[in-house]
């Protein structure tokens, strides 16, 4: 059996947390300068139109993805590879189905 250690969290940590997190690449900026704190505990939805960032600043907590810029935490700590155990996730809402009028 395997053993996890995952840092314990004090009420002041966040669960989430970045500074200036950006992600570049080539010339373009796809994220830039995030700065992000969520509770601990707390549910976060992001929106935004299509471009905003939004699946490159998932990837970069979950560490599907390296930071250009910045840093990330997830329960105070450092972007690791934990970051998958601890519940990050990401889930896609398709958009209403609409009945076809023939």
């Amino acid at each position: 059996m395997y053993e996890i250690k995952v840092p314990s969290t004090t009420k002041s940590a966040p669960g989430v947390a970045t500074e200036g997190l950006g992600k570049r690449y080539e010339d373009i900026w796809a994220l830039r300068d995030l700065d992000l704190q969520v509770p601990a505990g707390s549910v976060l939805g992001l929106l935004g139109h299509n471009g905003a960032g939004k699946t490159t600043a998932i990837r970069i907590l979950t560490t599907l993805a390296i930071p250009t810029t910045g840093r990330a935490s997830v329960a105070g700590a450092p972007q690791s590879g934990i970051f998958c155990i601890l519940g990050l996730s990401t889930t896609l809402i398709p958009p209403r189905a609409r009945p076809t009028v023939v």
